[in-house]
Parts: structure tokens; C-alpha cells; sequence
């Protein structure tokens, strides 16, 4: 049963996921070994456009921070959905890693990471809320705000 509405979750809340990502450089979205599907750092754009450029705190709100991390997640989404066919075949959500361009003064670093944890709680439900790790960091690769980090337990 785990996993098996995550679909039906989507349509419910009217989430319509991007365009699978695709790479900006030498590597691949998604590797799965074993029963863990490892997704590549993602960053909130819509096929190659950016959402948003900048560093939270300085050129852009925390709002729009959130707003990037939920970006972001959903094109972990739509790669995870490319790679196993629907996100009905994960389990749990192994490991959410977010890392925030930020200033070095900026402090809502939690309320950033919230637009992908909440986007990741209306997909899998409150019983698969993740670990998650939050960082600030000085830049983050084509000057985009956020990116994301996806560990997936799938069904064997």
C-alpha cells in the first residue's frame, strides 16, 4: 500500500509536475541501486529556464525561496516519475537535502526548505515526511537560488 497513492495524490491537489529535467552537464538525472533510487542535485527550472536567479536574503525573499525549493522538488519529481514509471513505486523518501544560496546573515533557512518538505508531505502524506539536511551556501551552479537533494526508497 505504501506508495500506491501518490498518483492520485498529485491529481487531487492539482500538482502538475515539469518536464523531466535533463542534464546541464556530464551526468544523469537518476541512478537506483538496489531499492534506492539517487537523483542528481536539482535545481528549480523548467526545462533549462530558470525560475529564479540570485541569492536568498540579498536579491530574493524568503517567499520566493520557498517558492524555488518547491520548483526544485518537483523536477526531483518528475525525474524520479521518468525513471520508475510512476511515483506510486516509492516507498519513503529516504533523505531530503536542501541547500540555499544565502547571505551570510540570512537565518530562514527552514522556512526556504518548507517548499519542498510541504510539496513532498501533499505527495507521500504525513507517514513519509523525510530526514532533511539544510544548508547555506555561497553560490549554487547558473546562479540559482536552491537545489535539492532526493534519496528514494522504491519497491523492490
Amino acid at each position: 500500500m505504501v506508495g500506491r497513492d501518490a498518483e492520485a495524490r498529485l491529481l487531487e491537489r492539482a500538482i502538475t509536475l515539469p518536464p523531466p529535467p535533463t542534464p546541464f552537464g556530464a551526468y544523469v538525472e537518476s541512478v537506483q541501486c538496489g531499492n534506492l533510487l539517487f537523483l542528481s542535485g536539482m535545481l528549480p527550472v523548467v526545462g533549462h529556464e530558470p525560475m529564479y536567479h540570485g541569492r536568498v536574503g540579498e536579491e530574493l525573499s524568503v517567499a520566493e525561496g520557498y517558492d524555488a525549493a518547491r520548483g526544485a522538488c518537483l523536477s526531483g519529481l518528475a525525474a524520479a516519475r521518468t525513471h520508475l514509471g510512476s511515483l506510486n513505486a516509492v516507498r519513503a523518501v529516504a533523505r531530503l537535502g536542501v541547500y540555499i544560496a544565502s547571505t551570510g546573515e540570512f537565518r530562514d533557512h527552514p522556512k526556504v526548505a518548507d517548499g519542498a518538505s510541504e510539496l513532498l508531505l501533499d505527495v507521500f502524506g504525513a507517514d513519509r515526511i523525510p530526514p532533511r539536511i539544510v544548508l547555506g551556501v555561497s553560490s549554487i551552479p547558473l546562479g540559482m537560488p536552491v537545489e535539492i537533494e532526493l534519496i528514494l526508497e522504491i519497491e523492490p
